[in-house]
């Protein structure tokens, strides 16, 4: 076959990749969610497969990545077990009150919180958590929730770019490109620091107004009470075994997963009250299913060769200048993210840059700007993350009870206030890419 001309298995493999990723990213015109249409998109690649030959039931097996899916659910587990304990809701309440109604020292320490726990849970887990307790807190002190919600969206988004665990787009990436915890954290630390930081002050720019005024009441007596203090310590035992773990898993050969499913079997026996039936109706399994039928369908495309025929082009834009290459996946990545879901998008492009390294290309760069990019490009826009479409129907659920429409997270209202404070952070990552490439271009195997 020559490498530069599509035949007929690619032809299909592709119409049904288009077909599966704009039904996707249209869900809300068609009412019909991600998880059916990426079923729907999984069935056609496996029944075409057979048909022209080039995928089977055992191949779409083998393209799911347990890895993925076994480690996102049972760190969801570990969270339904962590939530009713109260736990959350104390830590809270205590940085309402150490903020002593000044309301830039409230916003940062909610968003520290929102950021550490999005380091090793994934970012959307830690918005479900945080978000209510948000408008709780605000209403409380007589403020807007509406500049709280949108930092802490978007705080969360760009501190889960700094681990492996901390968005399930870096789970897909560093599973599929071999990369350890200890080097994810190493090779994002710095850039995801710089960038925390210029989010969390840009966001006082642009909400200077009302972040300036003091906080109309200052008193949480009797707030945030832990209703089961000794299931909470087991759950912060274990994180802290957890990620020991993490740090330790390529010393030890332990898969991500591995060290997730221990530390899921360490909390379950640690906290014996725990009704399982119960927990596991909190476990997300939408999601979860989401994802394999997603790798079922790239997997199809991956086998029809479609995705390395696309990569022949890429490939001499690549090694004529990395840098630029690097940049322009950042931006593109990030631009992409900012309409639509990047989980498809990481998925898509994952195969591409693992043909781009069979080519003996370094694409070692490319990963890390994939991550980035969609990390922080999600920040964009209203839609560009599923944590953003959870604060913005927080937002829009209060304004209705309230009467109150200034308390709804419009499109317009981040497109003026979040959209500046991502490009700016995006413009921040490309100088520091750029200063720094040689850091980012060291293979890691």
């Amino acid at each position: 076959m020559n490498e530069l001309t599509l035949t007929t298995p690619m032809l299909v493999s592709a119409v049904i990749l288009a077909a599966t990723f704009a039904a996707i990213f249209t869900e809300q015109v068609h009412q019909f969610d991600r998880t059916r249409i990426a079923m729907a998109g999984a069935g056609a690649m496996l029944v075409a497969g057979q048909i022209f030959g080039f995928y089977g039931p055992a191949q779409a097996l083998a393209a799911i990545d347990w890895n993925v899916v076994l480690l996102l659910g049972s760190m969801m587990t570990m969270v339904a077990i962590m939530l009713p304990t109260g736990g959350f809701e104390n830590l809270a309440f205590r940085l309402a009150r150490a903020s002593r109604g000044r309301q830039f020292v409230l916003l940062a320490s909610l968003g520290t919180a929102v950021t550490l726990l999005s380091l090793l849970l994934d970012n959307v887990t830690t918005i479900v958590i945080f978000g209510p307790l948000i408008i709780l807190i605000t209403r409380a002190i007589g403020t807007t929730p509406v500049p709280y919600l949108i930092a802490a969206s978007m705080l969360s988004n760009t501190g889960g770019v700094a681990t492996l665990v901390g968005d399930p787009p870096n789970l897909m990436i560093g599973s599929a490109a071999g990369i350890s915890f200890n080097a994810f954290a190493i090779h994002m630390a710095g850039i995801v620091f710089v960038a925390w930081l210029v989010t969390l002050f840009a966001i006082r720019f642009v909400f200077r107004t009302e972040l300036s005024a003091p906080a109309a009441a200052t008193s949480f007596e009797g707030e945030g009470a832990i209703r089961d203090r000794r299931t909470w310590i087991a759950a912060l035992l274990t994180l802290a075994v957890t990620l020991v773990l993490f740090v330790a898993h390529h010393a030890l050969g332990w898969q991500p997963w591995v060290v997730a499913a221990f530390g899921l079997t360490l909390l379950l026996f640690l906290a014996k009250g725990v009704r399982l039936d119960a927990t596991f109706e909190h476990v997300e399994i939408a999601l979860l299913s989401f994802f394999i039928a997603l790798f079922i369908v790239v997997g199809g495309v991956q086998q029809s060769h479609f995705l390395e025929w696309v990569g022949r082009f890429i490939g001499p834009f690549v090694a004529s200048d990395p840098l630029v290459a690097t940049l322009v996946l950042l931006w593109l990545s990030a631009l992409l993210s900012a309409a639509i879901d990047n989980i498809p998008f990481t998925a898509a492009m994952i195969p591409i840059l693992l043909g781009l390294e069979a080519q003996g290309l370094n694409a070692t760069p490319l990963f890390w700007a994939l991550a980035v990019g969609v990390g922080l490009g999600g920040n964009g826009s209203h839609i560009g993350s599923t944590a953003n479409v959870y604060v913005v129907t927080l937002s829009e659920r209060l304004a209705r009870a309230t009467g109150d429409t200034r308390l709804a997270i419009t499109p317009g209202l981040w497109l003026r206030r979040g959209t500046p404070v991502t490009l700016l952070t995006l413009i921040v990552s490309s100088v520091i890419f750029w200063a720094f490439f040689d850091f980012f271009a060291a293979p890691l195997r």
